[in-house]
């Protein structure tokens, strides 16, 4: 709610005008930034495919606002690599905004299109997309497409992700949003690797928003994987990020944890 104080004659109503106009438009401001936030949970997807590969996933991350206040997500899925080429996953998703109880909010369908032979090229290249169902019907449908990339110097691999996100049959309009998702990781064992993760979202994807309105979160990250049996492990990684501009939360901690069979 936007508040101006009681002002007597014409130059002060103007003054005051002017005053709430300034807040609100702030205010509409935060409330856009704090809508475009990716989810705590957000994770990076890889371009690579293995044939026949059965998985159960499950994500979960909490964010601490700005404001002081927390809010999380997480999700639980099955996925399978019907081809060489394709996997694809579908999972329930559930929330926690800032103040609010635990609740269902969307059905996802992923898909991962691997476009070159892994090792083939200097870059693997894959495809990405992505279709949401949220719980909130006027929110519509939501699609995520984009292409995946990844790239190794010997124990160390990268990955650099680029993403629009855009709503069909909304109720209102949303932007056509570009994030993009950084991974770098040293391989020191095939049961420990450490490295780094980074997310952001610059805003409609053809007028950035300015760098400081821009959500952009980055930190350390730890992956794990452990052999249950021959063609069984449970994998993972986790890590602590951490807001860099006032359109980011101030800290968040995520974690992704994969039983394949």
């Amino acid at each position: 709610m936007c508040l101006g104080s009681t002002a007597h004659g014409v130059n002060a109503i103007s003054l005051t005008t002017r005053s709430m106009i300034r807040q609100c438009l702030f205010a509409l401001a935060i409330l856009s930034a704090n809508a475009a936030m990716a989810e705590p949970n957000d994770y990076i997807r890889l371009p690579t495919v293995e044939f026949g590969e059965r998985e159960i996933d499950f994500k979960a991350g909490i964010q601490r606002n700005r404001d002081g206040t927390t809010a999380s997500a997480h999700s639980i899925g099955y996925g399978i690599a019907p081809r060489a080429w394709w996997f694809t996953e579908f999972y329930g998703k559930y929330a926690q905004p800032a103040g609010e109880s635990t609740r269902f909010d969307a059905w996802e369908w992923e898909n991962r299109f691997q476009l070159t032979e892994t090792g083939r090229y200097p870059v693997d290249l894959g495809l990405l997309l992505e279709i949401e169902r949220p719980r909130d019907r006027a929110e519509g449908y939501e699609l995520t497409f984009g292409p995946l990339l990844q790239t190794e110097w010997g124990n160390v691999q990268a990955n650099a992700n680029l993403l629009m996100r855009r709503h069909f049959k909304a109720a209102e309009q949303f932007d056509k949003e570009l994030l993009y998702q950084l991974q770098f990781k040293y391989r020191s064992s095939r049961e420990f690797e450490w490295g780094l993760q980074a997310f952001g979202n610059v805003g409609q994807w053809d007028h950035w928003r300015p760098a400081s309105q821009q959500e952009f979160k980055i930190g350390p990250a730890l992956f794990g994987k452990i052999k249950t049996g021959t063609k069984q492990a449970i994998k993972w990684n986790a890590a602590i990020l951490t807001g860099t501009t006032s359109a980011s939360p101030r800290n968040t901690l995520r974690l992704q944890v994969e039983y394949e069979f």
